[in-house]
């Protein structure tokens, strides 16, 4: 039964095969942080000529400067075998919906993008050549991001200025001339891509980041290109005939064999069952000896993994010769992904489906036309069908047939030419690079981290010495946090400054950066309110109301001058003083004190015969060497501890020396 597509499934699979427009463009951009479903293996660039700022770029120029640019990377490029896709570019002259290099205003560019996956050497390589190119070409200025953005700031993170963060960086990160270049906060608040072109142009000197930011991005990529080079091993290997002729015409297929073996799936395995398209003999094909160049990253992915030969491969005997075995296998599996590759991307390229197919669908699902139906159902698969006879007929289909099929036209033409084994035979085959990297990694990954380590220690001194230095600036002499000239005259002197400071009912006051919550209190209404509590509970103890008619309140009256003009309270005070002194005679707490050594002079002072006594018996009590001695006695038994007397010195600006408090 054939379905027809209606027209409202085809006003909504045309929305979703056109990108849809972009509302805010400089916030959604995929140089935004925030950008939406950016591959998280893959790292994006663009290039912009100084002339695309003026509208004088034309598809000429940059198709020239495309092959300028090409021309200068072949010596860096051509022999580097990359993990998933090479090094390119592209034009994009017009305005494009899903180009969003230059979203507030198109202008003409280069860009590209490369899947790095496993292999984030590829990334680092592909910035070299991303500042190589800025070096080459001076009138050129360069943007490069991922999926967590700017991934240059990023590495240089202990280095840049404090304004900087992922959430004002869009439009600021440039490479030109050489250097990286971030725009200023001061000088564009806001800038759109334009706006930052436009000022590095004119005023680079200004964008041009400094030498710590600069050595740390320099310094990932200073070993470039040899580093590229140590990065590819060399094996031999056992393998058909087939394989061993495509893989001599063309070396960067390796990296789609690694990539089908490493990726199987149930499928795909089926595919290597069979082995049609390069075991056409069966196990009574000859394998032969070949070098095979690849990255390190893919030989961890071949060797690393456990996998049965397929019944129908020719696989010679581990006990007769281990060497040829083990050489065998690693073919095994280079020839097993060469298959289930060939055949999967052929499949692919006939439905023209792919990753396009996927990005198509999803967008769908994104815009409701599904309308919620299970998948399964039958409601659900009409409308896949019909998603399909739509994607078939759009400029996705095509392009992603063409991409998808191109490996495997080009196999197909490479396996047309007359090849057999004795093509192979009788040559002189090097043995494999030594692969002890693979197992020593240990040593280099504890070296990185060590790097990294330091990197953060220097960091954390110079932010402890930072705010060491405002502390002793915002706290005065007094609070000086040098240890070794620790004074303790400066804690009484601290303590008295302390107890005299003027403070409210909100209570005493602390450093500026303690957010203390206001209260809203109305100090006289709670002394009114106080002290009229305190009469009435008088008036219930009184004996009688005349007793305490005039001197109920005289002990809450807060008006020193009334209280000392009242004999009654007088009187009292004397009293209740000399009872006081009368009981401490009899107690041990004069012998806790340190007092003076020389006699305090008597004061003929009160009426108090107990107050004379105490006068005679006592000497005066050296009230700062008892504040001190009492502070540092509390501060031993904290036994280096936090406690009171740590956070009440700390809190009036004083560190005490550190070390064995008990010996103190």
């Amino acid at each position: 039964m054939q379905h027809r597509v209606t027209h409202r499934d085809s006003k909504t699979m045309a929305a979703a095969a056109a990108p849809p427009p972009d509302p805010n463009p400089s916030a959604s951009s995929i140089f935004s942080q925030k950008a939406s479903r950016l591959p998280d293996d893959t790292v994006f660039y663009a290039i912009f000529p100084d002339s695309s700022l003026t509208s004088s770029t034309t598809t000429a120029s940059l198709q020239s400067l495309h092959l300028q640019i090409l021309q200068t990377l072949t010596p860096l490029t051509a022999d580097y075998i990359w993990q998933h896709e090479p090094f390119s570019l592209s034009l994009s002259t017009l305005p494009k919906p899903s180009c969003l290099c230059s979203a507030d205003r198109h202008l003409p560019h280069l860009h590209g993008k490369l899947r790095v996956a496993d292999n984030f050497e590829d990334e680092w390589f592909t910035v070299f050549l991303l500042f190589h190119i800025s070096s080459t070409f001076r009138d050129l200025s360069i943007r490069v991001w991922d999926s967590d953005g700017e991934f240059l700031l990023i590495e240089a993170a202990y280095h840049l200025p404090r304004w900087l963060n992922p959430q004002n960086s869009l439009n600021r990160v440039f490479i030109r001339q050489g250097q990286l270049h971030i725009v200023p906060k001061a000088r564009i608040p806001n800038p759109t891509l334009t706006d930052s072109l436009n000022f590095i142009v004119n005023f680079g000197q200004e964008a041009i980041a400094a030498e710590p930011v600069q050595l740390a991005v320099k310094n990932r990529i200073l070993e470039y290109p040899e580093k590229a080079r140590r990065n590819m091993h060399v094996v031999r290997v056992r393998v058909p005939a087939a394989v061993a002729q495509v893989l001599s015409q063309e070396p960067c297929l390796i990296a789609l064999a690694v990539e089908g073996f490493y990726d199987r799936d149930i499928d795909t395995m089926k595919y290597a069952a069979k082995m049609e398209r390069f075991l056409s003999r069966g196990r009574e094909e000859e394998l032969v000896c070949v070098s095979v160049k690849m990255s390190r990253a893919m030989y961890a992915q071949l060797v690393q993994q456990a996998f049965q030969a397929p019944k129908c491969y020719p696989m010679p005997n581990r006990s007769e010769d281990g060497a040829a075995f083990m050489e065998a296998e690693l073919g095994m599996k280079i020839a097993c992904g060469m298959e289930m590759m060939y055949q999967q991307r052929r499949k692919e390229g006939l439905e023209g489906k792919g990753s396009s197919w996927e990005a198509f669908k999803e967008t769908l699902e994104r815009s409701g036309y599904f309308e919620g139906l299970l998948p399964g159902s039958k409601e659900y698969q009409r409308l896949m069908q019909n998603a399909e006879v739509y994607y078939r007929s759009s400029a996705l289909f095509s392009r992603a047939s063409e991409m998808m099929s191109a490996p495997v036209r080009r196999i197909d033409e490479i396996l047309a030419l007359p090849n057999s084994a004795d093509n192979f035979r009788g040559r002189e085959v090097p043995p494999s690079d030594d692969d002890s990297w693979l197992y020593n990694g240990e040593d280099e990954l504890n070296s990185e981290l060590l790097e990294r380590q330091k990197e953060m220690e220097h960091y954390d001194s110079k932010k402890k010495k930072k705010k060491k230095s405002k502390e002793q600036d915002d706290a005065g002499p007094s609070s000086s946090s040098n240890v070794d000239g620790f004074n303790p005259g400066d804690i009484a002197k601290t303590m008295q400054a302390f107890v005299q400071k003027m403070s409210s009912y909100e209570g005493a006051e602390v450093p500026e950066s303690r957010n203390l919550k206001e209260v809203d209190f109305d100090a006289d209404r709670f002394y009114k309110d106080l002290e009229s509590i305190m009469k009435f509970e008088g008036n219930e103890d009184a004996p009688s109301d005349d007793d305490n008619e005039e001197g109920s309140s005289s002990d809450l009256d807060f008006d020193e001058s009334e209280d000392e003009s009242e004999d009654g309270e007088d009187t009292f005070m004397h009293s209740y003083s000399d009872a006081l002194n009368e009981e401490l005679k009899s107690t041990t707490l004069k012998k806790s004190f340190v007092r003076a050594d020389e006699q305090a002079p008597k004061k003929d002072e009160g009426t108090s015969h107990a107050t004379e006594d105490m006068e005679e018996d006592f000497t005066p009590v050296d009230v700062d060497v008892n504040l001190v001695k009492s502070l540092l006695d509390s501060f031993s038994s904290q036994q280096g501890l936090p406690g009171p007397a740590s956070n009440l010195l700390g809190l009036m600006g004083l560190q005490l020396p550190q070390g064995d408090n008990k010996d103190k």
